[in-house]
């Protein structure tokens, strides 16, 4: 985490995020949770271990208990540097004894836990070995909401991530176009991320003619011709958080239908938005906008699902997809970005960050949606 970041918060919000996670796991029936090294212990604790390798370092939390961040004793003092320290109790090992065995005596020999998508086998395994009573479920499926409700001063974040983007696009319609290959725009579009202040670029698509009816196209060395449509979708963190926007950009004056099917995404993508409120459940997100595509008699041709969530990741729950029925929150944050693919010919995305006020929705992208010609 960078030092911004971590400046950004204080003990008081790390303990706050703890307890809030752990009474959460005590809710959902779970005897605690196990937090290795990623974006949850991060959010958890403002701790980035200096390495991560085979090395134990966990978070254990369980409700009525004091934070415990079992550590290796090498970097132990990385840790007790970290913003959330203050809020937890650091319980080090020295190479040569069982960190496992140290982390056996924090938990419940019966219970069940919830633990770190990206924890090592080699750790649970042990774990599982030394607490055979105990079992485990995966922190996405057990607590998938964790992170997903953002408080103001996360959405402060947010929103300046989002804004970092749009200066991005704002320049990058700015630049030439016809005769360059797709990995100069790319490469262009990562430059100025980091001059807008993100320390990590997550993507960079550029999606030119035919190669935007892949939605996930990494760029490479197609030269970019007049007439192309040419999707970009680009994202990464700034200040620990997320920004992820796509626009579709023409270079010369497009067809007639060119413009017909990006009219109808960005009315699809307006229609999405349109329907996030409190209460509403994700998928009515989804269906508003594949409505619109549907109708149009393109619906064949959206084969994703309408958004994903983001913060300390650029995709993390919760998904606007059909069956998640799950309502929205005030304060979650997910992308609404429908897109029209046709294999062979071009494809269409426009994708804003949106955050869900007390009475609808907000927008943290606002370039502007319409076509956008470039040279």
């Amino acid at each position: 985490m960078t030092g911004s970041t971590a400046a950004s918060f204080t003990a008081d919000d790390y303990r706050a995020r703890m307890e809030r996670a752990a009474r959460t796991a005590a809710e959902a029936g779970l005897a605690g949770l196990l937090v290795a090294p990623g974006p949850d212990l991060v959010w958890l604790t403002g701790y980035t271990p200096p390495a991560v390798t085979e090395r134990l370092t966990l978070l254990v939390l369980a409700a009525g208990q004091d934070p415990v961040l079992v550590v290796p004793a090498l970097e132990a003092p990385d840790a007790q540097k970290a913003a959330g320290a203050p809020a937890l109790t650091l319980r080090d090992w020295t190479d040569g004894k069982d960190p496992h065995a140290a982390t056996a005596a924090l938990l419940d020999a019966s219970g069940r836990f919830g633990i770190s998508d990206n924890a090592w086998a080699l750790h649970l395994l042990a774990l599982q070995q030394a607490v055979p009573g105990s079992s485990y479920a995966s922190l996405t499926e057990a607590l998938p909401m964790l992170r997903a409700v953002k408080d103001a001063a996360e959405l402060e974040l947010m929103t300046a991530a989002g804004a970092a983007a749009d200066a991005t696009f704002e320049e990058i319609r700015n630049v030439p176009f016809a005769g360059r290959q797709e990995a100069e725009v790319a490469a262009d579009l990562d430059r100025l991320l980091r001059r807008y202040g993100h320390e990590q670029v997550d993507f960079t698509i550029v999606a030119s003619g035919p190669n935007g009816a892949n939605p996930h196209h990494e760029a490479g060395g197609r030269v970019i011709e007049r007439g192309d449509m040419v999707v970009l979708d680009f994202g990464g963190l700034k200040d620990g958080y997320g920004s992820d926007t796509s626009r579709t950009v023409h270079v010369g004056e497009p067809t007639d239908e060119e413009r017909r099917v990006h009219d109808i995404v960005r009315e699809a993508q307006e229609a999405g938005f349109r329907a996030v409120r409190p209460g509403a459940a994700c998928q009515d997100v989804d269906r508003a906008a594949r409505a619109v595509i549907a109708d149009a008699g393109y619906g064949e041709y959206f084969i994703h699902r309408t958004g994903h969530g983001i913060g300390v990741t650029t995709h993390e729950p919760p998904y606007m997809i059909e069956g998640e029925e799950r309502p929205l929150v005030p304060g979650m944050c997910f992308s609404v970005e429908p897109g029209i693919y046709l294999p062979g010919r071009f494809g269409v995305r426009i994708e804003d960050i949106v955050t869900v006020t007390e009475d609808g929705g907000r927008r943290l992208n606002t370039t502007s949606r319409e076509l956008v010609i470039v040279e």
